[in-house]
């Protein structure tokens, strides 16, 4: 059964990612994953439940190597990065997975839109923790942390939807430049980045 369902989610992201969430049906989730319509409902209620369960899976399966590498990291400006690279390596290997989560978990109603948000907050809070106060003494906005979070998933969504997945890692200095100026002034992100 555990199979089963594994292979209804692969397929379930294989076909978002070449027709998009309302073009796709439970007859071609079921038949790309070899899988009878009856034992399709077995597993999930509806395509949306799905969906859900597909999502949950792909934003834990790029959640686990980021949080990983940034616990594995000397210090919290190496961490932010270590983060990034495994995030942008996890993304650029599952282009279809990454059209889950950054593109068609936008476009597939407002539960999946709050699970979005649920899942950048779980980010917010990884780059709160540890984060320094900038060289000058004054602490950025409350609403920074949201914010850098915001715009990486923004600025990667766009490059998806563009069909650039296999060149995201390309992006990685200015993402981390992106992510640590407001911490450490854009001096320091630098040096840390091109070290």
């Amino acid at each position: 059964m555990q199979n089963q369902r594994e292979r209804l989610l692969a397929a379930l992201s294989q076909l978002l990612d070449e027709r998009g969430y309302e073009a796709t049906t439970v007859s071609m989730i079921g038949k790309r994953a070899s899988v009878s319509k009856s034992d399709f409902y077995r597993q999930f209620k509806s395509k949306d439940a799905c969906f859900v369960a597909a999502y949950d899976d792909a934003v834990e399966q790029i959640r686990e190597p980021a949080l990983a590498a940034c616990g594995a990291a000397d210090s919290w400006p190496q961490g932010v990065v270590a983060a990034l690279r495994a995030l942008l390596e996890a993304f650029a290997s599952e282009p279809a997975r990454t059209s889950l989560i950054l593109v068609e978990g936008l476009r597939a109603g407002r539960g999946i839109y709050d699970r979005y948000q649920a899942a950048l907050e779980s980010f917010v809070a990884q780059l709160r923790d540890g984060a320094p106060p900038p060289p000058d003494g004054s602490h950025p906005p409350e609403a920074t942390d949201e914010a850098v979070v915001g715009g990486v998933a923004a600025l990667l969504s766009r490059r998806v939807i563009a069909g650039e997945t296999a060149r995201l890692p390309e992006l990685l200095p200015e993402i981390a430049e992106f992510a640590l100026t407001p911490y450490l002034g854009a001096t320091e992100a630098r040096r840390i980045i091109s070290g």
